[in-house]
């Protein structure tokens, strides 16, 4: 059976690189270079700028290259400039909305509701529902939101071309097995990945013995599907813990500041790439080394021993495992099948443009078979491709 490994290369400080390489096939990659460092997932201290009644927005000020984006639906009541007791009336109310979510979701009534994506990685799956909330549709947001008011945002989403980020005041932080929303009041939820119904009826109890907060949720992930209570536990107070130092740091910081970065890519992919049928993580960099092993230890204790130094420091970690070439091919929009087919990918401002063309792939009996089973090799490829590209939205 091959060997599957997690590869990190930080041996410059100015760019870190993670391969997931099974046997010397590559099946995940990422990239951080330090000029051009990821918001999604940051905490700021922010003051907003303008307000926008034809957008229903506000346009605030976080620190960034422009100011980001804040739709009046990301904004919690807390924040409304109104009586105090109209604000207490409609925090009510969403606490409410959000037990009847739980509730039905226990029942298992509501499969197919529409889910929003909070903030976290990109191809995460945790998810909760925004409750709908009848009071809130009274207002409008020039009427509850001022200038300069001071938030407590989150980036959602990056900047792109020239929009800027798309921010939330509805919080959440990852952990290696559960996601806290110290502002979302929701008790507890699980990944809808996890399908098992034995698993859930356990982790729902697993939660409900957590004594989370009112006023916050929790929601299990994929990976904490077959974790014991001790370990989910233990997650849940890491994360307890690290918005207890943001809440410190919020009260002594001012607007615009940063009051709590996401992590930096090692730490990321510790979390959300690594899995337990990986073998080793071999690190190539002594910082890098000292980062993946420290973070591990927090993480998963038992794990850290997987963690290890690349020694053959007189050869490139990707030339020494044999993926130099799978790296130099995801820049480039040609990509070759074993059939003798192959792939274009052209990423456009407002699609990705996906070409499928046999080639030399001629060894069936007539065009439809070779058809057929170049789009079946194509589907596989083309899913991976988009993966290691990071490329998403319009597929076509």
């Amino acid at each position: 059976m091959a060997t599957k490994r997690m590869l990190i290369d930080s041996t410059h400080s100015e760019e870190t690189r993670v391969l997931v390489v099974n046997g010397n096939r590559l099946e995940d990659f990422d990239v951080e270079v330090q000029s051009r460092k990821r918001l999604k997932g940051n905490i700021y201290l922010a003051k907003v700028t303008r307000v926008e009644p034809s957008l229903q927005a506000a346009f605030v000020d976080y620190g960034g290259n422009r100011h980001g984006f804040l739709a009046f639906s990301e904004i919690h009541p807390d924040y409304y400039q109104i009586p105090v007791a109209d604000r207490e009336a409609l925090i009510a109310e969403e606490r409410a909305a959000a037990a009847k979510s739980s509730e039905i979701e226990e029942s298992g009534e509501e499969e197919e509701s529409p889910i929003e994506t909070l903030g976290g990685d990109d191809s995460e799956e945790f998810e909760a529902r925004r409750p709908e909330i009848s009071q809130r549709k009274n207002y409008k947001i020039q009427e509850v939101i001022k200038r300069r008011q001071i938030l407590l945002i989150q980036v959602v989403k990056e900047e792109r071309g020239t929009k800027g980020a798309a921010l939330s005041t509805y919080l959440s932080l990852a952990g290696r097995y559960c996601v806290l929303m110290p502002n979302t009041d929701r008790g507890g939820g699980i990944s809808r990945k996890i399908g098992s119904i034995s698993d859930r009826k356990k982790l729902r109890k697993i939660i409900n013995d957590l004594g989370i907060l009112e006023g916050m949720a929790v929601i299990v992930r994929t990976a904490g599907s077959q974790r014991s209570r001790a370990e989910i536990r233990r997650d849940y107070d890491y994360l307890l813990r690290l918005w207890n130092q943001i809440r410190e740091l919020t009260l002594n910081s001012i607007a615009p500041s940063l009051v709590h970065e996401e992590g930096d890519l090692i730490k990321r992919s510790i979390r959300d790439l690594y899995t337990k049928d990986i073998d080793e993580v071999i690190v190539h960099g002594e910082e890098g080394y000292r980062s993946a092993k420290d973070f591990m230890k927090i993480l998963i204790p038992s794990h850290a021993k997987k963690v290890q130094k690349y020694k053959k420091t007189e050869s490139p970690l990707t030339l020494n495992y044999g993926i130099d070439d799978q790296l130099e091919a995801i820049h480039s929009n040609e990509v070759r099948l074993k059939s003798g087919g192959y792939i274009i990918i052209n990423p456009t401002e407002a699609l990705v443009a996906i070409d499928v063309n046999s080639g030399r792939a001629t060894k069936e009996r007539n065009i439809e078979e070779t058809a057929l089973k170049t789009n079946i090799e194509a589907a596989t490829e083309i899913a991976r491709q988009l993966k290691l590209r990071d490329l998403a939205g319009l597929i076509v």
